[in-house]
């Protein structure tokens, strides 16, 4: 297989200003999104939607994994105001939910306490970095009109975007890359235009609690920025450095600005300016976003962009290739690492089929693997817009997580899921006293969090628990694509105290055990009604297949069964069929055909279990695709129903829910999977893809014995590297 080509022919090329569809350079723990210009000068034409009262954002962001900040709170705040207690099989069982409520995403009658706490902490914007024009010493942003014949690639075998443009009458070319094992961005400008007022501006903002947004533009006096050097004791011979020490509360950063001949200065309170020091015709510049270790910006780690020729840097340095620019030695790495990535692991080629719907999925893969290696590979869960903008203000989402992150193991690339997977393990505590608390064993996974694991009021979040068995899965694929003993010990806690508080939440009846009240299924459509749901048909299926799973992991490790596991997989009641198709719960109104179908995810998602009967499957799947509520559904739903379609052996109908359209399923030119002005990317619905099309290529187990299973015979399906699913 010709990996180059497949990868390249999917280079993201723009000729004109699409306000939805900006590219973005990264490593897993960083991330820059750039404009038209290589840089991020129109912030404001590419709005993130308003929601309700609070003003756009913009998709122009500069993220991290460390970057999160906290507005004081004007007296300490805890879970405790939102505290319920709810009748449950065992009695009365405390749930953090909400005196507010929520309403299409909107927070309501929230007390001081509840809109604090869900607010922080909150991921940072480090940073905006464009273009402005200086004349007659006045300096003044560009805008669109300012620039003529725009031409951008993203070259995914590289990394590297290339921007050429026409300013002033002067030819532009920009170069930006992103170093794959540093917070460092390196840039290089050529054009006439150098000489004649084009400079690089840096503008820092305060940290935003708004939704959707990781700046605030408005609170000047709340944050320093203060500038240093040049300090030209660098490893470059003839590089000077300038340090921006930004202070934010109790959150501390760096952002070091290197390169020849600059000139680097303060403008304003928040704002650096950097030009050549002398009438040029290019600039190279590295900045670099180095975290202090203090307060909220968590000190990162050496998880980066991983593969078989992976080196780590040890430490926060700027900077790289000695006797060569440090922009050039940053592009350098980037050109050297994206090839190893793009040469390891899995591979789908589908350019031979006849059938149109063969190159649009083929666009859509390759794009959605470069764009969960830059945003969704780190130390931490993603959140839902990754490193690109905020969602939920910039907090992740575990019940999301195995969307986010399960094909990194199914396309052999294990190191781009350990980090986040190891994640677990720095807040097996706090998830414990969860448990504790509401009287079950193991640990408890919260729903909506920052680095910390504290949970977010909330009258859905902490319902969910479907994020339960998460872990597990997450492991077990792990497992799969390097089955050790090393794996086994490494996980063998977060997967048994998953198991241990699955088996004490299921409680036995005379019908056998059961789940819930109360709960909210994957389906939220049952929110309002938490306190009596039970027994959703796919958390029943993932509940048997979590725990024999769990007992699997004791069994490598020759250690004694947990009787309790088996006892409840054995014995949990039958999902409740209503008219020959699967209901989501069992008590009425027993299926809303809004939001997720989740029902789908018991048998697709996850493999065949005791409680799924695939004739069933079958007429709920075409129950779904007759008339459910697209305009509601989520972009991870049309995996969802890929896979289960693939395992139901109808790769027709496999394909045409890939490719099916609704405008949650819109994949932009950039790749990104768009869901609303306010959601306007949605890293689950990418990660979804890439594992069904790995399902549906590689197969599972003990299922059809053909090449591509899930795919339609006459298509033409090359694959390498991929790992069978379960």
């Amino acid at each position: 297989m010709d990996r180059k080509a497949l990868v390249q022919r999917h280079n993201v090329r723009q000729q004109n200003l699409d306000p939805r569809s900006p590219v973005s350079v990264g490593n897993g723990e960083f991330a820059f999104t750039v404009d038209l210009t290589g840089l991020q000068s129109f912030p404001n034409h590419y709005p993130v939607g308003a929601r309700d009262d609070l003003p756009p954002g913009t998709l122009l962001g500069t993220q991290s994994q460390w970057g999160w900040h906290s507005i004081p709170a004007p007296q300490p705040y805890d879970l405790a105001g939102s505290t319920v207690l709810y009748d449950s099989p065992r009695g009365p069982v405390p749930y953090v939910d909400m005196v507010g409520d929520i309403v299409n995403d909107r927070e309501t009658d929230t007390s001081l306490a509840e809109t604090w706490l869900r607010a922080n902490v909150h991921r940072l914007d480090l940073g905006r970095i464009g273009f402005r024009w200086v004349e007659d010493g006045v300096e003044r942003h560009l805008m669109p009109a300012d620039i003529a014949d725009a031409e951008q690639t993203l070259d995914l075998w590289t990394g590297v975007v290339t921007s050429r443009f026409t300013l002033a009458g002067h030819p532009v070319t920009v170069t930006t890359a992103c170093h794959p094992d540093r917070d460092e961005l390196g840039i290089r400008v050529e054009s006439p235009a150098l000489a004649a007022g084009l400079v690089v501006g840096v503008d820092f903002p305060y940290g935003a609690e708004a939704w959707h947004d990781a700046a605030d533009w408005k609170h000047p006096e709340s944050h320093t920025t203060s500038l240093e050097g040049p300090d030209r004791s660098r490893e470059h011979s003839g590089a000077a450095a300038w340090t921006a020490q930004r202070e934010l509360d109790d959150s501390r950063y760096q952002v070091v600005i290197t390169g020849h001949e600059l000139t680097v200065e303060q403008t304003a309170q928040h704002r650096l300016r950097v030009s050549p020091a002398s009438a040029v015709t290019a600039m190279d510049v590295t900045i670099a976003f180095l975290s202090a270790g203090d307060g909220d910006c968590i000190p990162r780690g050496n998880n980066r962009l991983a593969g078989p020729t992976r080196s780590v840097s040890s430490g926060n340095q700027a900077g790289s290739g000695v006797g060569r620019s440090p922009a050039l030695g940053v592009a350098d790495a980037s050109a050297a690492y994206w090839p190893a990535f793009w040469s390891s692991g899995g591979a789908i080629e589908l350019d031979a089929t006849d059938d149109r719907r063969a190159k649009e999925l083929e666009r859509r893969i390759v794009l959605s693997q470069y764009l969960t290696a830059i945003n969704c590979s780190g130390s931490l869960p993603p959140q839902e817009t990754g490193l690109v903008c905020n969602s939920w203000r910039g907090r992740f989402h575990l019940e999301m997580h195995w969307w986010h992150a399960a094909h990194f193991a199914q396309w052999n690339r294990v190191e781009l899921l350990l980090p986040s997977l190891r994640w677990y393990s720095t807040v097996l505590e706090t998830s414990r006293q969860t448990a504790k608390a509401q009287g079950f064993d193991g640990v408890r996974w919260p729903k909506q969090v920052g680095p910390d694991g504290r949970e977010s009021p909330s009258p859905i979040g902490t319902f969910l628990i479907w994020q339960q068995p998460h872990p597990i899965h997450l492991a077990e694929l792990v497992y799969r694509a390097n089955p050790s003993l090393e794996v086994l010990v490494e996980f063998a806690e977060i997967v048994f105290e998953s198991a241990g508080f699955m088996a004490s939440f299921a409680h036995p009846t005379s019908r056998g055990f059961e789940l819930g009240p109360p709960l909210i299924p994957a389906q939220e459509s049952y929110g309002s009604m938490r306190a009596k749901v039970t027994n959703p048909t796919f958390e029943l299926a993932y509940w048997q297949w979590g725990l024999r799973t769990a007992a699997a992991w004791r069994e490598r490790l020759g250690l004694e069964p947990v009787q309790a596991w088996w006892d409840v997989a054995d014995g949990l009641v039958q999902p409740h069929v209503v008219d020959g198709v699967y209901a989501a719960i069992d008590v009425e109104p027993f299926t809303i055909r809004t939001d997720h179908p989740s029902m789908l995810c018991a048998l697709g998602v996850l493999p065949q279990t005791d409680l799924i009967d695939p004739a069933i499957m079958r007429a709920t799947l075409s129950d779904v695709l007759a008339d459910w509520d697209w305009g509601s559904t989520w972009g991870w739903d049309y995996p969802v129903m890929a896979m289960t379609a693939a395992r139901l052996e109808d790769p027709e109908a496999a394909v045409d829910a890939l490719l099916l359209s609704a405008g949650k399923n819109t994949v932009l030119p950039n790749g990104h999977n768009r869901q609303t002005d306010s959601l306007p990317l949605y890293l689950p619905g990418n990660g979804g893809l890439l594992a069904a099309v790995a399902l549906m290529a590689a197969g599972w187990d003990n299922g059809p014995d053909r090449h591509a299973p899930g795919f339609p015979a006459d298509w033409a399906v090359a694959w390498e590297g991929l790992v069978k699913a379960p």
